[in-house]
């Protein structure tokens, strides 16, 4: 612990790693590095890559790893400001001007501080994220930031580089400490050069077989070993298919939770016919796989597994 009581930031990649790896989040060497240097270096960490594979789960471990709050900011087309960042309280600044005028008070330059004072502001996930006094610097997760708009991409550019916010009311709110800021992305359009330069970047990838073998043994405790093999090996061989949306690593999760509640041992056609909506979320991708093409895949599952011995 540090002198203010805060876990203390990993010294090396290899804490990173091994921070990470306690709280069950197993992180190639990769992502780890720029993980640490965007602790070290204090920048927003861009991460971007299919649903599914882990990258929201970075801020969520880290937030954990490190006893810091974790705020986040779950984008969406139309986000604006006032749900973004700060609105004001306006029943309460009514109730405010009510109350002056019963007093009989006239001074309106003081009925306007009052009214835009700063216990009337709402804050939102941005203003939240630079802080209030005594709170340790947040993990801000700014989540699919994809799905909102180039406009509000702009307004991000300011606090990803200066960490404030400028309300017209207040003034400029500025974080004592920056906040960890982690970006996350699915790529369903690109992002302005100008907020990615802001930023480490990093795209996160599928795991191999070995890593999500791993990951599924410590998600999944009871699942038996000869399945988990069996439903990482068929899911590794699932995302080598034309499918309109591969599984990531949160379906694989689900398919051994699910595969576990029903007491299964090992992986045959019919379990699979009939717990692939855990797996995929699309009726052609569903259909393509309850044929033979799914027959054939766990066929060459289980030979492959059996020539390893």
């Amino acid at each position: 612990m540090t002198q203010d009581g805060r876990a203390p930031l990993p010294a090396s990649i290899d804490e990173t790693i091994a921070l990470l790896e306690a709280h069950d989040y197993l992180a190639e060497r990769r992502l780890a590095t720029v993980v640490f240097l965007a602790l070290r270096m204090k920048r927003p960490l861009f991460l971007e890559g299919e649903a599914g594979v882990g990258k929201t789960e970075v801020a969520k471990t880290l937030a954990a790893a490190l006893d810091r709050p974790l705020i986040r900011l779950q984008c969406y087309e139309g986000l604006d400001v006032a749900s973004a960042v700060y609105e004001w309280n306006y029943p309460a600044q009514m109730l405010e001007i009510r109350l002056s005028e019963a007093a009989g008070a006239r001074d309106r330059e003081r009925l306007e501080m009052d009214i835009f004072a700063e216990k009337h502001l709402i804050r939102r996930p941005v203003l939240q994220a630079l802080g209030q006094p005594g709170m340790a610097a947040p993990v801000f997760l700014i989540d699919e930031l994809d799905r909102t708009d180039e406009a509000f991409e702009a307004f991000l550019l300011e606090v990803l580089s200066d960490f404030q916010v400028t309300i017209p009311e207040l003034g400029t709110i500025k974080a004592a400490e920056p906040p960890i800021v982690i970006i996350t992305t699915n790529r369903t359009r690109e992002i302005h050069d100008a907020l990615k330069r802001r930023c480490l970047y990093h795209w996160v990838d599928y795991p191999d077989a070995a890593q999500e073998l791993e990951i599924v043994r410590r998600k999944v405790a009871g699942c038996a070993d000869a399945l988990s093999r069996q439903l990482v090996g068929y899911v590794q061989r699932l995302r080598s298919l034309d499918l309109f949306k591969n599984p990531g690593v949160a379906e694989t999760i689900d398919w051994a939770t699910a595969l576990t509640e029903l007491d299964k041992l090992a992986l045959d056609p019919e379990t699979i016919s009939d717990t692939l909506g855990t797996l995929l979320k699309y009726q052609d991708d569903i259909a393509r796989i309850q044929g033979d093409e799914g027959k054939r895949l766990l066929s060459d599952v289980k030979a492959e597994l059996l020539a390893a011995g």
